[in-house]
């Protein structure tokens, strides 16, 4: 993605130290994070600074690559395996984490050469996760028509995985063959992703768009607005149960009601074939604060966080909800779109 006339990606490596979009700043501010310790990797995760299940994925596994870097000579193996499960409770709903920690921590574990194994090997899942959603946008760009217009939820695009994205990636591969689309953009609270990163990436990209409220997507359903949805994903069961943010059931839902299209995009390294089904996928529930407060710039461009809801009110605030196998029209992945009932089989033969 391009960023003022400038390519990044979300996330990267330079010897010990991992860089980062500061994406809790977004999109009143631009700014790169640096850590050289994983313990400090491991809180832009906790804090999302970064967040996505690719990024996710990604910064995990040069989070693992940092502990084989930073371990004890004398206790490294006991060092890295506790850096493991550190990296690993961060955020317990997302796959792509353990997918990635397990690649970099298998790969570098008994190799003779673990530390230039750890990082080759979290390079690597950095580029697999590239080279996924490109592929993912070409085959999704085929289910979009000219003048098409679309909803999504959350951000699922360049900013949620190391470049293009899964759910945005159709969206900007449409873009580029010169089809006219459009895109609503559901506000997501509690954290906005959507009013905040989604809406940003598409500006910069200069596709047209809207910011609607997260209740409002029924509305546009219902007035024939809306021609299909595509949402990403943070963990897919083997029974093509999926588990994405906060509302993406309500929308589903919806969508079944209304006879619209409802795609999951994600690329295979967030498909659990583990896991039998939605019923298995641990929520995460986060702090209240991220729903009582919000946090903007006034005219002068100054930063406030002021609280919205009722001063004496507590909140609770699950950050996923799982999208039954029935309400999924197709899952989008850089091996092909199948149908949910597809996915044990498919990705069985895979692994």
């Amino acid at each position: 993605m391009q960023v003022m006339g400038k390519h990044y990606r979300t996330v990267w490596m330079e010897d010990d130290k991992v860089f980062l979009i500061e994406q809790n700043k977004l999109p009143f501010k631009f700014e790169i994070f640096s850590s050289n310790d994983y313990h400090k990797t491991c809180d832009a995760i906790k804090n999302m600074l970064v967040r996505g299940a690719g990024a996710i994925g990604t910064t995990a596994g040069f989070a693992m690559a940092q502990a084989f870097l930073q371990a004890p000579k004398n206790t490294w193996k006991n060092f890295v395996q506790n850096a493991k499960k550190e990296i690993e409770s961060t955020r317990p709903t997302a796959q792509n984490l353990f997918y990635a920690t397990d690649k970099v921590y298998n790969a570098a574990i008994n190799s003779p050469t673990p530390i230039q194994a750890a990082q080759a090997a979290a390079q690597n899942i950095s580029d697999e996760d590239i080279a996924a959603c490109e592929k993912i946008g070409e085959l999704g760009n085929t289910l979009i028509n000219n003048s098409a217009n679309i909803l999504t939820h959350c951000n699922a695009g360049w900013l949620a995985f190391t470049d293009f994205g899964s759910a945005l990636s159709p969206i900007y591969k449409a873009d580029a063959s010169g089809k006219d689309i459009f895109v609503y953009v559901d506000e997501t609270r509690p954290r906005s992703q959507g009013a905040r990163l989604t809406a940003w990436e598409l500006q910069q990209q200069n596709i047209a768009h809207k910011i609607i409220p997260d209740n409002a997507a029924a509305y546009f359903m219902q007035n024939k607005k809306i021609d299909l949805i595509i949402t990403g994903a943070d963990r897919i069961a083997a029974n093509g149960d999926t588990a994405n943010k906060i509302g993406t059931l309500e929308k589903a839902i919806c969508a079944k009601a209304f006879g619209i299209p409802f795609y999951i995009a994600a690329p295979s390294s967030t498909i659990d074939i583990k896991c039998s089904s939605g019923k298995n996928i641990p929520i995460e529930f986060r702090s209240d604060e991220e729903l009582l407060y919000q946090t903007g710039i006034d005219k002068f461009g100054k930063s406030h966080t002021i609280r919205v809801c009722s001063p004496e009110s507590e909140g609770i605030n699950p950050a996923f909800d799982v999208t039954p196998a029935e309400y999924i029209t197709a899952i989008i992945t850089e091996k092909g779109i199948f149908k949910p009932e597809e996915i044990e089989n498919v990705f069985k033969q895979e692994n």
